[in-house]
C-alpha cells in the first residue's frame, strides 16, 4: 500500500474511533435516564437487537452476509466476549460497587487492549505509546477523582468484576482486528451484536418484569433508539473499523476520549460541575493522545515523501 492510502486510512481511523470513544461519552448520560425505568440487562438486550437491525438493513442494500462458516463462528464468538461477557461484567459490576469506582476501573480497558496487542498481535511496545498511554490514564484518574472511590465487601467483588469487563473489553477489541482479515466490518458488527445476544437474552428472560413497560414515555423511546442505533449500531461499527485499519496500542488511546465527552455533557446537559481535576485531566488526555497521533501521522507523511 503507497504512503498516500495508508495516511488516508490511517487518518480514517483515527476520526472513526475518536468518534465512537465520544459518542459512548454521550451514550452515559442518556443511559443515566433510560436506566431509571428499563432493567440494565433488557437495556443490553435492546441495545444489541436494535445495533443488529440497523446494520442488517445497511448490509441488506449491499447484497446481505457471505462469510465462510469459520468466520461466522468466529465472529460470534468474539461477540460473545464483547457485547455479551464484556458489557455483563459491566452491568453488574456497577450494580455492586458504584458508578465513580466503576469508570475509574473500566478505563483500564485501554492497558488491555495495549497488552493484548502486544502479546497478541505482535504489535511494538513503543516508548512514544506507552508515554502517551500513561498520561492519558492518569488524565482519567485526575477527571475521575480516585478520592470519592468507596471500598467494602460487595464494592470490592464489584470492582473485581469491573476489571473482568475492562479486560474482555481490552481482548475483544485485539480479536476484532486479526478477524476483520477474513471478514467485512459490517458483516462481524451485526454477527458479534448475535453474540452477545447468546448471552443477554437469557439473563433478560429470567430478571426482567415487563411492568417498566407502563412506564415509557414517547422520550425514554427515543433515548432507547438513540442507544440502539446509534450508540450500539453506528458506535462500533465505528470503532470496529479502527481496530481493522489501525495498530491496537493507537486505538487503545482513543478510547481516552470517552469520560472527557462523557463529563462535558453531563454538565451540559445534566448541571454536573465540572472540576479543576477536569481540565487536568482534559489537558493529559489530549496531550497523550496528540503525542502519538502526531507520529503516527509524521511516519505516513515521511512514507509519502519516500515513494
Amino acid at each position: 500500500m503507497g504512503g498516500g492510502a495508508q495516511a488516508h486510512l490511517t487518518a480514517l481511523g483515527i476520526t472513526a474511533g475518536l468518534a465512537a470513544a465520544s459518542i459512548w461519552g454521550g451514550m452515559y448520560v442518556v443511559s443515566k435516564v433510560v436506566l431509571e425505568v428499563i432493567p440494565a440487562f433488557t437495556l443490553i438486550t435492546l441495545r444489541l437487537i436494535l445495533g443488529a437491525v440497523s446494520l442488517l438493513v445497511v448490509l441488506a442494500l449491499r447484497g446481505g452476509i457471505k462469510p465462510d462458516l469459520r468466520s461466522l463462528s468466529g465472529a460470534v464468538g468474539i461477540g460473545i466476549i464483547g457485547y455479551g461477557a464484556s458489557l455483563g461484567l459491566q452491568f453488574i459490576g456497577t450494580h455492586l460497587s458504584t458508578a465513580v469506582n466503576a469508570s475509574l476501573v473500566t478505563s483500564a480497558s485501554p492497558l488491555f487492549i495495549f497488552f493484548f496487542g502486544v502479546v497478541l498481535l505482535g504489535e511494538k511496545p513503543t516508548l512514544r505509546r506507552i508515554g502517551a498511554l500513561v498520561l492519558a490514564f492518569l488524565g482519567v484518574v485526575a477527571v475521575i477523582d480516585p478520592r470519592q472511590v468507596i471500598m467494602g465487601t460487595e464494592v470490592a467483588l464489584g470492582n473485581l468484576i469491573l476489571l473482568g469487563a475492562a479486560l474482555t473489553w481490552g481482548l475483544y477489541s485485539v480479536l476484532v482486528k486479526r478477524i476483520s482479515i477474513r471478514i467485512g466490518i459490517l458483516e462481524f458488527s451485526v454477527l458479534a451484536f448475535l453474540g452477545g445476544l447468546v448471552l443477554s437474552l437469557p439473563i433478560t428472560f429470567l430478571n426482567d418484569d415487563p411492568g417498566w413497560i407502563q412506564s415509557m414515555t414517547s422520550g425514554l423511546w427515543l433515548g432507547v433508539l438513540y442507544l440502539g442505533v446509534v450508540s450500539t449500531g453506528l458506535a462500533m461499527y465505528l470503532w470496529n473499523y479502527s481496530l481493522a485499519v489501525l495498530d491496537a496500542g493507537l486505538v487503545s488511546l482513543l478510547f481516552f476520549a470517552q469520560p472527557i465527552v462523557g463529563t462535558v455533557l453531563g454538565a451540559l446537559l445534566l448541571g454536573e460541575k465540572l472540576t479543576s481535576g477536569f481540565w487536568l485531566g482534559a489537558l493529559l488526555i489530549g496531550g497523550g493522545l496528540m503525542l502519538v497521533t502526531r507520529s503516527e501521522w509524521a511516519r505516513d507523511h515521511s512514507r509519502i515523501g519516500n515513494s
